[in-house]
């Protein structure tokens, strides 16, 4: 999963403008669903879920089949509003954040199965 925020310029309404473009057509390769809160490629798989706050755009970047391939979305969709959309923006600020690794609780079991006795 990607994370990213756009902030845009104040009273700019960036958020409305690319859903109205979306739904509209004029954006093309892009289409919002679920109400505007999802936004899909015609190509890339996967989807964007996004929603707008006080001037922020927060989007995640989701690609469950091909999860190597979600800087792809990403790309076309950063790509596009540097295209068209600049003016508006302020700054966009990326994420990656890294899968929860588990803990290996094997490793810890063995010590406590020791001798008292035992030296290592």
């Amino acid at each position: 999963m990607i994370r990213f925020q756009i902030v845009e310029h104040f009273d700019a309404k960036l958020y409305r403008m690319l859903l109205g473009a979306m739904r509209s057509g004029s954006l093309q390769t892009f289409s919002a669903t679920k109400r505007g809160r999802k936004i899909t490629h015609v190509k890339h798989p996967g989807w964007i879920n996004w929603s707008s706050s006080e001037g922020v755009i927060t989007c995640e970047v989701l690609s469950p089949q091909k999860p190597a391939n979600e800087w792809q979305l990403m790309h076309a969709f950063l790509g596009r509003l540097a295209a068209r959309f600049a003016p508006s923006i302020v700054a966009v600020n990326i994420q990656f954040p890294s899968p929860i690794q588990s803990i290996n609780r094997d490793s810890t079991k063995g010590k406590s199965r020791r001798k008292a006795g035992e030296i290592h």
